[in-house]
């Protein structure tokens, strides 16, 4: 072993355990591990620079342009509460839902997909008396399927493609990946309205909890006549140092209501100040002299809406920049104009001071917040969003009628070869910004900027692997341990490690570490690489297991009150049907 490949590897191993333990964001880590090969000599930076021009990951930014353009439509949001039909017979109804929604993950991205689809199939769940538990694996499930079917289906797919091109192979057509993922997807949608929706839990949502729960954490005191508090600010009578509550909103006498509260808001004679956190320490406050506690409040969460102010929920996502910071660190409700009312992780509530709570991951989040608030902050890659837009900003029909018309073009030109996938993408934004159907605003609320540097200096890094002989060298181990069953175990085991690296860090940079190890492996064995190259792409994307390997199955892990043994009691038996399925036709077709 070389300096440079101990070098490569130790860095390699070092950015998978902080991917692993979650100790900044993804695109942070990927980026200081590329750093560190350029500082230290073993990358250029010329060739860390080539992610950045890499044909892939430029298509992914112009299809967020294009996805974002069809996403704003209420278009979608009817056409799925059409399917899901009458609710009668759940089975049908699960059906129905999980072909549209992979129908439509085939051809935009998949987390925007469940992102505004889950408050639809939640409220319908409810409305139709089905625990939304039932569904909501279903519909990030779906939306898996969907995204191995096509070029365009995920940014994975789009980056394999990216670094075939970059070592001057053809890379995919767009349904080169279908001839798996067509027969995997509809068993797996036969799996889940069969056997899986048996094994489906029937669990309260996070907002039943919330609901249920609400008198163990708001509480409510009104300010005396007379009192000291009576015009002082928030921050000067104390009430933002509060050591296990956290002011949510003030209630004036005259109806008017304050939500989020700043610290520099004056109080008034009979106002009523709403908190929430440990509740059982409310009393203390009877211990300040102008204030009386309300003990037999009957306050409910609806209470705390008005119309100024609406409860949302939100579910943190792995790109945060909140992740390791309290609320009160973070300067939650100055940054977003929201107050955190509670917080929800693995299927409970925290029970604690919502100030000092540390955000992580997957937690669902009830916030009190104005009511431009979902429209604000909808594309936000601190958090998904899973209340319903109620005003979403369509400029008008007929334009997101363009928006779709221009996404079916863009989708034959590249399917007849008429165009590149990346020359139909581009021609798709030409037309959406000369039709007006987007703006220059909307690009920049549409574009993810954050997926963008991960997948650019994940190339980065594959490039280092490739070049300095890690791969090569990792490529003999594998050809060493699959000795006695030859390509098909070489497959097999790329397959397994790709998922193993896609549950626990994410599917880009798995498949990035992957691809110029699987490059290696088809020369030594003199075998066409694209059996690996198509099998690598699916498992970046088949998984199920957990819910932190996928942005999907986080979004619905806490609104639909799941555990994580349910991932794994259902997404086990999927990930084994997708291994056999992917490798039975990647022989038959590829070897």
């Amino acid at each position: 072993m070389t300096f440079e490949i101990g070098l490569v590897l130790t860095v390699v191993f070092m950015m998978l355990y902080c991917l692993t333990k979650e100790i900044s964001r993804p695109d942070f880590i990927v980026f200081f591990a590329l750093s560190i090969l350029v500082i230290s000599g073993v990358l250029a930076p010329s060739d860390a620079l080539r992610g950045f021009s890499n044909e892939g990951m430029l298509t992914v930014a112009l299809l967020f342009i294009v996805a974002g353009a069809v996403q704003q439509s209420g278009l979608l949001n009817h056409f799925l509460t059409k399917a899901l039909g009458s609710g009668k017979k759940p089975r049908q109804s699960l059906l129905r839902m999980m072909i549209p929604i992979s129908s439509l993950s085939a051809f935009l991205n998949n987390t925007p997909i469940v992102v505004m689809f889950t408050p639809i199939v939640r409220k319908w769940c409810k409305e139709n008396q089905i625990a939304p538990s039932k569904f909501l694996m279903a519909l990030s499930f779906a939306a898996i399927f969907g995204g191995t079917i096509t070029l365009i289906g995920t940014s994975t797919n789009l980056l394999v493609h990216g670094l075939m091109l970059e070592h001057g192979l053809a890379g995919f057509s767009m349904f080169t990946l279908a001839i798996v993922s067509i027969p995997a997807g509809i068993i797996g949608i036969l799996f889940m309205t069969t056997l899986g929706y048996q094994l489906l839990p029937s669990r309260k949502t996070s907002e039943d909890s919330f609901n249920e729960s609400s008198k163990e954490y708001l509480g409510e005191v009104v300010v005396e006549v007379n009192s000291p508090l009576i015009g002082k600010t928030i921050k000067e009578a104390g009430f933002n140092e509060l050591n296990d509550l956290y002011l949510i909103e003030i209630i004036r006498s005259n109806g008017e209501r304050i939500a989020p509260v700043s610290p520099y808001k004056k109080i008034r004679e009979s106002d009523r100040l709403i908190f929430s956190g440990m509740i059982s320490t409310i009393v203390e406050l009877q211990n300040i002299r102008g204030l009386h506690v309300e003990t037999g409040t009957h306050l409910r969460l609806e209470d705390l809406e008005n119309g100024n102010a609406s409860l949302v929920e939100a579910v943190v996502s792995h790109q945060s920049s909140l992740i390791h910071q309290t609320i009160k660190q973070s300067k939650f409700r100055a940054k977003f104009g929201a107050g955190v009312v509670a917080v929800h992780r693995n299927h409970e509530r925290i029970k604690s001071k919502v100030a000092d709570i540390v955000f992580k991951p997957g937690d669902t989040l009830l916030l009190i917040a104005n009511n431009d608030f979902l429209n604000r902050w909808s594309t936000s890659t601190d958090f998904y969003l899973i209340s319903p837009i109620s005003r979403p900003h369509v400029v008008n029909t007929n334009k997101s009628w363009i928006a779709i018309i221009v996404l079916v073009a863009m989708v034959l030109l590249a399917s007849f070869n008429l165009l590149s996938m990346f020359k139909a993408a581009m021609l798709a934004v030409i037309c959406l910004f000369l039709t007006q159907t987007i703006t220059f605003d909307g690009v920049k609320k549409h574009l993810q900027f954050n997926v963008l540097l991960l997948i650019a200096c994940s190339i980065g890094i594959g490039i280092a692997i490739e070049q300095t002989g890690t791969a090569a060298y990792i490529a003999n181990y594998f050809i060493l341990l699959t000795e006695g069953i030859g390509v098909i175990g070489a497959i097999i085991v790329v397959y397994l490690l790709t998922t193993l690296f896609t549950e626990v860090i994410t599917n880009n940079a798995a498949v990035v570490l992957m691809f110029p190890v699987s490059l290696a492996i088809a020369q030594q064995l003199q075998v066409d690489p694209m059996a690996f190259f198509v099998s690598i792409a699916i498992a970046a994307s088949a998984s199920f297991a957990t819910p932190i390997g996928y942005q999907t199955n986080l979004i619905v892990y806490g609104p639909g009150g799941y555990r994580f043994s349910d991932y794994l009691k259902v997404g086990i038996p999927l990930n084994i049907l997708y291994l056999l399925i992917t490798v039975t036709i990647v022989h038959f077709t590829w070897l």
